[in-house]
């Protein structure tokens, strides 16, 4: 099992587990889990993230869906640019073809 690892822009410290060390030892990580995050790997790159369902629900409650409106009003303002669209007087729209004789 790898060190525990605490990057300064989290407050829990992250372990990490190889799958196979994880495979062996459950109970670890699920010891571990109730200090921080625990990173499980898959060839090296994290692939999972195993966590108390507190700390899980937390993060559920937060994630709330944000409409396509409250999207929209939250970019930012663009009334200083100025943009005139290209006008397209010249294009002829036509059915395609799509037999092929």
């Amino acid at each position: 099992m790898n060190a525990p690892i605490a990057p300064s822009s989290l407050a829990a410290p992250i372990t990490t587990y190889s799958s196979r060390e994880f495979t062996r030892d459950v109970a670890a990580a699920k010891r571990a889990a109730a200090n921080g995050p625990v990173f499980i790997t898959d060839r090296g790159a994290p692939a999972y993230a195993l966590l108390t369902i507190e700390e899980y629900h937390r993060l559920k409650a937060g994630s709330k869906p944000r409409t396509l409106l409250e999207v929209m009003q939250s970019l930012p303002d663009t009334s200083d640019i100025e943009f005139e669209a290209p006008r397209l007087d010249d294009v002829v729209l036509r059915v395609p073809d799509f037999d092929t004789d």
